[in-house]
């Protein structure tokens, strides 16, 4: 079996304890991961606090540090095959997605790079004669960072790409379902010649490493990414060193068709929301409202497609849906699709949990019309899309709007104006219309509600790991004054 190792204060460990990681495909052992526990955990962030305040780091400039994201990029780019391969065995994600997705990662990587040395601070025209004042935007100190299995190397680039062009040193745990390639990566933070410490990256469980990690006292900051349950006990944590939060907690992202949509390209769009990367994606449109009179149509061509989806091993490039990252998420997915047929929905395709090794599902589609279900509120995690339709545009923005999430949505029309009006209305922190899952390290991604609250990607993401340092200047010559002496 392969063995990983944690990476911490620039050297390989391997911790205090040890687990092994299963192939999604198989359900077999594939690999050794290291298990941080607290020990490993303090080491991790002294190292970070170390290389903040008085290493090399410290003393590095703006562009020196953006020269090394820059060679962080090229290596990330090298070796992208890789670590798609890395990500492909240890998550089930599909090959033909993870090399597409970790060859754009070295985008973001560049991208913030080339802001490490634009951050800059201001000149206030204070209210006092004999004042100069200006603000200083410095790196708000050591971060934790914490991502889910889907997507990893892209999910770690959006922040360890911002904190550091900020000047910050890090903390990233990597999930332990599926830690293969970042503890990879780790190699790629060592090879572009980060200083010791500035990088530290290990993975554990909740309990025994988030835990330890998200409450540490000498954390400033706490990048996660995950559920809401599982954020509940990060904010709970960071009251004890009250370090400061941005969560990404996924969403029940709506998919809305009027019926003068080009039909074609939104039937594209839907199969690429919810049943690209299986379902597990925290933008998957996984509930379409549709418009009543292109309904039928609509779902007779999507429930083609979907059974027409070729279900295999995620390292063949040919599969379009591979298995869920891990036994308990299949079991999670078929208790809520189970659950939703028994309290009425009708089942369109899918919804039969397969026998034999391997965490499959296939594409799944329940009509939730005039129905509650959970499969239109809970987020199921996988390729399974609940429907509903509707008469009025005011009734599709209602069902649009009627979710405690608010992450990302999609709404297909021809028609400009009602486009404008919905980009408006929907409370989502991502509109994307007649498109869906575009993605840039440009714009800025985060939502709403128990989506979360902060921003990732963009220039608004370095600024989130800085804060404000106010400097004033006397520019008089005259002494202060005594203020004992009344005048």
């Amino acid at each position: 079996m392969r063995r990983f190792q944690h990476y911490i204060a620039g050297q390989f460990a391997d911790g205090e304890a040890r687990f092994e990681s299963l192939d999604p495909a198989t359900g077999a052992a594939w690999a050794e991961m290291p298990e941080a526990r607290e020990a490993d955990v303090n080491s991790a962030v002294e190292a970070a606090h170390s290389a903040l305040y008085d290493g090399p780091w410290a003393r590095m400039t703006a562009s020196e540090r953006g020269r090394l994201l820059y060679r962080l990029a090229d290596l990330v780019a090298e070796n992208a095959p890789v670590l798609a391969e890395l990500e492909t065995r240890d998550t089930g994600k599909i090959i033909r997605e993870t090399s597409a997705q970790i060859a754009y990662v070295a985008s973001y990587y560049r991208y913030y790079a080339g802001l490490a040395d634009k951050i800059e601070g201001s000149f206030l025209p204070i209210d006092k004669p004999d004042m100069d004042v200006w603000l200083r935007r410095e790196p708000v100190g050591v971060v934790a960072m914490i991502v889910p299995w889907n997507s990893q190397l892209f999910l770690s680039a959006v922040k360890i790409g911002p904190a550091l062009a900020a000047g910050c040193t890090l903390v990233l745990k990597a999930s332990e379902d599926g830690p293969a390639p970042l503890l990879e990566f780790a190699r790629l933070v060592k090879e572009a010649g980060f200083p010791e410490g500035v990088v530290n990256i290990l993975t554990g469980f909740g309990a025994s490493c988030g835990a330890a990690l998200t409450r540490h006292p000498k954390v400033a900051h706490i990048a996660f990414t995950g559920g809401p349950e599982a954020a509940r006990r990060v904010v709970a944590n960071s009251a004890d060193n009250l370090a400061s939060t941005s969560l990404e907690l996924g969403g029940k992202s709506p998919f809305i068709v009027f019926a003068d949509a080009d039909l074609t390209s939104a039937v594209n769009a839907q199969v690429a929301g919810i049943f690209a990367a299986t379902g597990q994606s925290c933008v998957a449109g996984s509930r379409l409202i549709i418009e009543r009179p292109v309904k039928d149509e609509f779902l007779a061509r999507l429930k083609a497609k979907a059974e027409a989806i070729r279900i295999g091993s995620p390292l063949d490039m040919a599969t379009e849906v591979g298995p869920l990252a891990t036994r308990r998420q299949q079991e999670h997915v078929d208790r809520l699709v189970q659950a939703s047929v028994s309290a009425g929905a009708r089942l369109v395709t899918g919804g039969v949990k397969p026998e034999g090794p391997g965490n499959y599902y296939p594409p799944t589609i329940l009509d939730c019309d005039g129905i509650s279900s959970l499969s239109l509120t809970e987020e199921f995690f996988g390729p399974v899309l609940s429907v509903q339709s509707f008469e009025t545009e005011a009734e599709a923005l209602r069902l649009a709007n009627d979710t405690r999430y608010g992450l990302a949505s999609g709404v297909f029309t021809q028609n400009l104006a009602r486009a404008h009006r919905f980009s408006r209305q929907i409370r989502a922190g991502v509109v994307w219309l007649n498109t869906y899952r575009a993605v840039s390290p440009i714009a800025p991604f985060g939502g709403y509600g128990l989506s979360g609250h902060g921003r990732e990607g963009g220039l608004s993401a370095v600024l989130d790991y800085t804060r404000t340092k106010t400097v004033w200047l006397t520019t008089s010559d005259a002494p202060f004054p005594d203020p004992f002496v009344m005048r």
